[in-house]
Formats: C-alpha cells, structure tokens, sequence
C-alpha cells in the first residue's frame, strides 16, 4: 500500500501533521474523519524516483497532452505505450520526466491515478481523482477528454482575470517611471538654476524640489524598502493566516472585489461541475474544489460547508450560509439537488458566470483607464507647473 503524507486540523483546533498507509486516498480521509482529523492536504508520499520532479509546467502543455492523451486511448493505444509516445512529443522537461516515470510504474503494476498521483505538483487532486473515476468506469478517454476541456477554460478565465489586473499595474509603472525620471533628473537641472537666481521660491516649487532632493539622497533606501516590504509580503500571504486575511481584503475592495468573487464562483461550478460529470462523490468533489478555489476564503467556507453536508444537511444550506455566494447561485444549485441533475445547472452557472467576468474585465479596464490617465496627467502637469512658475515671476518682474 502507498504511504500518504497528511496535514489536517484537530479537535482542539491545533495543525496535524503526519504519514499513514492506506489503499488510497480516501481510505486516509475516512480513517482520518474517525479520528476527529479534518484533513486539508492529503498527498501520495514522493518515491526516490519521484524526488525532484518539479512543477513548471504550464497549463496549456497540460491540456494539450491531456487531449492527446485521450485520442490515443480511444484509439486503443496501450497506457504504457501512450506514456512513451506524448514523453517524446512533449516539449516541458518536467512533465517528460513526470511521463517517463509514469510509464514505469504503470508497468510495475499501478495504476494510473496512482501513478500520476505521484507527481502532485504537475498532476493536481482534480485531475488524479477525475482520472481514477474513469479508470473505475472504463470511461477513461471520456474523462480526458472532461479534463482538458476545464483545463482549457481554466485557462482562458486565469488569462482574463491576469490581464484585467495587469492593465492598471502597468498603467502605474509607467506613471510612476515617468515621476520618478522628472523627479531625480530633470527637477534637479531646474533646482540649480533657481538657487543661482536668488531670490524666495513658490511654495509648489519648493515642495517638489523637496521631494526631488528626498528621492536622490534615499533613492537606494527606498529601493531596498520596497523589495523588503515585497518579500515579507509574500512570506505573509504564503501563510494560511495572511492568505485568509489579504484574500479578505480584496474580496472587500470595490471593483476588483466583484470580479475576484464571480472569478471564484465561476471556478467553483466549473471545477465542481467537471468533478461530479465524472462520476467523483459529492463530498469529495466539494474537498478538492475547495482546495483549488485559489482563494482561502472560498475554501474555508467550502470545507465548513463540506462539515455540514457530511452530518446530513443538502448541498445548497450550507453553501448560502458561507455568505460567499450570491442567492441566485445557491438556488440554482438547490433545484439541481430536488431535479437529481446538480452537474448541468453548475455548468449554466459556470456560463453564466463566464460572462460576468468578461463583463466585470470590460468594467474595470473602463474606469481604470480614465482615472490612471487623469492621475498621471494631474501629477506630471503639477510638477511642471511647479517648475515654471519661478520662471513666469521673473517674466512679471521684468514687464
């Protein structure tokens, strides 16, 4: 029996850490509930040979060899010679030595869920699960063929949410580039012909070139600040506090909040959707959609939902108590339950929810890129103002 590695939180409310051996995953969930052991992570331990096989490995290489993948094993292909075969076509190192190994242990006599289970920063929980039910149904090119369609939406809706959030980043760069550039070069050129001129400053004139005298002598200072305040940042939010607590925030803000929130609901029902279509048990399709949520308020209150289902409560109850999602949502979800079809009403939110965020990207390109235009245009022409006002002093003085 493979050994798993488990992380999970007690009856005290204190982090369990420990390895068990089980026939499978969910025998070390079962086991670790009778323990009064909420699991949060529950992962096949690596082998030696598995040992330094690292992530890297972009979505849109793993969707295509999924789709691959799924071609050949309709077309009767052997797993192992499958394996061979999309090691040689594929272009990532780390997913070809994944593949390799896999071919291995395929022909050692695992399976291929556990097999795959064995590289868990290529191959997620969702993807390993999803796997396993289409080997236990002999429906396995039809769940590739699942997998790398969600694969593929997944990425369509990450390039949208990345590119809504670079569009002001960018638009801020380069404004505070140009400030910067006035501020450390140009400001100091006016700065010394003012003091040969003599003679007292205008109060704008003499707050920007204090600022300009501030910036060249803690430039360095403040450089090393912002990259210190950059990794404890990320230190921070790389902790299951500050990742609860930053997730918050942003849920909170106005405009990026909404989107981050119909980006999480339409990444729920999708991935949820895909679980179920597969044959995955309720429970489990809710404890992997909540880990890969990517936003720990979401998780959170899914793994209390799944608390709640698991002492016998519906689906949609629990759900709407979190707070996280909208009525509309819980509802369609509740008539999935009474209709017994709960996969093709969270794929009509998942549409739906699709367009919001195209919808809530066209928002937030639309208002950041007027107030980013003003906020340059007021903070470049205030110090140019402020530049040439000593000039037109002196213009007055001669006249």
């Amino acid at each position: 029996m493979p050994q798993f590695i488990y992380s999970g939180t007690g009856q005290n409310g204190k982090k369990v850490n420990g390895e068990m051996r089980a026939k499978d995953r969910d025998a070390v969930i079962t086991m670790l509930r009778q323990k009064k052991i909420r699991p949060s992570s529950v992962k096949v331990k690596p082998t030696s040979a598995g040992v330094g096989i690292n992530g890297g490995v972009k979505i849109e290489d793993l969707s295509r060899f999924t789709r691959q993948f799924a071609a050949m094993t309709s077309a009767g292909l052997p797993l192992v010679q499958c394996m061979d075969i999309l090691a040689e076509q594929t272009e990532a190192k780390p997913l070809q030595v994944a593949l390799k190994q896999v071919s291995i242990d395929i022909q050692g006599g695992n399976t291929l869920a556990d097999s795959l289970r064995k590289h868990p920063k290529i191959f997620s929980d969702l993807y390993c699960n999803m796997i396993a039910a289409g080997e236990a149904s002999g429906n396995l090119d039809g769940i590739l063929l699942r997998l790398a369609d969600y694969q593929e939406k997944a990425s369509k809706l990450q390039r949208k949410v990345k590119g809504a959030m670079s569009y002001p980043i960018v638009l801020m760069v380069i404004a505070g580039g140009a400030t910067g550039i006035l501020l450390t070069f140009v400001v100091p050129q006016f700065a010394q012909m003012f003091s040969d001129m003599g003679g007292e400053l205008p109060l704008p004139t003499r707050l920007v070139m204090g600022v300009s005298n501030f910036l060249q002598k803690y430039l360095i200072l403040l450089v090393i600040a912002a990259f210190a305040l950059g990794f404890m940042f990320k230190r921070y939010y790389g902790t299951e506090k500050g990742a609860f607590v930053v997730d918050s925030v942003l849920l909170k803000m106005p405009v990026i909040g909404p989107l981050l929130l119909k980006t999480a609901v339409s990444r729920f029902s999708q991935t949820l959707s895909t679980l179920l279509s597969s044959g995955v048990s309720i429970l489990q399709a809710l404890t992997i959609t909540a880990k890969t949520s990517g936003n720990k308020v979401v998780e959170k209150g899914l793994m209390t939902a799944v608390d709640k289902i698991t002492s016998g409560q519906t689906i949609a109850e629990p759900l709407g108590e979190t707070g996280i999602f909208p009525p509309m949502v819980v509802h369609m979800i509740a008539v999935g339950e009474k209709t017994g079809d709960i996969s093709s009403m969270l794929e009509k939110i998942s549409s739906f929810y699709e367009e919001e965020v195209d919808a809530a990207v066209e928002g937030l390109t639309s208002v950041m890129e007027p107030i980013m235009i003003v906020v340059m245009g007021a903070v470049i022409g205030t110090i140019l103002i402020a530049m040439y006002m000593p000039m037109f002093d002196m213009v007055n003085m001669v006249g």
